[in-house]
């Protein structure tokens, strides 16, 4: 490794970053972030795929976008297809944050549908930040099939990437509340209850979708 600066100070933030103690990995970013430099990459990518505390990752995702991005972005695509759950969740957050659209090949169905939910919210809020003008539909259509899917938090963040689509999502949101599967019909028309009124918040749009696809004549969960 070639230290570009200080190497007492790029050591020192490079031994931070594995610090036992969140707080110190955390101001170790930190301090990478203010002073960037090519030789912080790697370890910053490393360490994205294994840090536990949310905080000390949110930094160290900042920190990678202070970085350029032509020494950050193919490290990141490398990333996403990595066998760790997290590091392709981590990889997906942070080139949403970098928000280059070169990404976007690498924003697979097979992402968009990953087993983690994690993974796969982050693929969802990456999708809608770099996908290029005319391929909205063809993502507001992938993202559909996500409908029903996980437990609020993970309902919640389809609903709002799918809002984020705007107008172009309607289609598949009118087919999916013809669904078989009642929480895929609730899904959808609690995104539709969003769409038309963002202020509204999901939890009592998804309570009064729940009702409504329980009374629509259609199969039911309790069926």
């Amino acid at each position: 490794m070639t230290m570009m600066r200080g190497d007492t100070d790029a050591v020192r933030a490079l031994q931070g970053l594995e610090d036992s103690r969140s707080s110190v990995r955390l101001r170790a970013a930190l301090a990478v972030g203010t002073a960037p430099d090519p030789c912080f990459v790697d370890k910053l990518i490393e360490r994205c795929a294994i840090e536990p505390e949310f905080f000390v990752r949110d930094m160290l995702t900042w920190a990678l976008t202070r970085h350029r991005v032509s020494l950050t972005l193919p490290l990141l695509l490398r990333e996403v297809r990595s066998e760790r759950a997290q590091a392709r969740s981590q990889a997906l957050h942070t080139l949403s944050k970098i928000g280059d659209r070169r990404a976007w090949p690498a924003i697979t169905p097979a992402l968009l549908s990953d087993a983690d939910d994690e993974v796969a919210r982050s693929a969802w809020r990456a999708a809608v930040v770099l996908v290029p003008e005319g391929a909205e539909p063809a993502l507001a259509t992938s993202l559909a099939t996500q409908l029903g899917r996980g437990e609020r938090e993970t309902q919640l963040s389809l609903s709002q990437a799918l809002a984020a689509l705007g107008e172009v999502v309607g289609p598949a949101l009118h087919a999916a509340t013809t669904a078989e599967d009642p929480r895929v019909r609730a899904h959808a028309l609690a995104t539709q209850r969003l769409l038309r009124d963002p202020d509204a918040g999901f939890a009592p749009a998804i309570k009064e979708a729940k009702r409504v696809a329980a009374l629509d004549g259609s199969p039911t969960a309790d069926d």
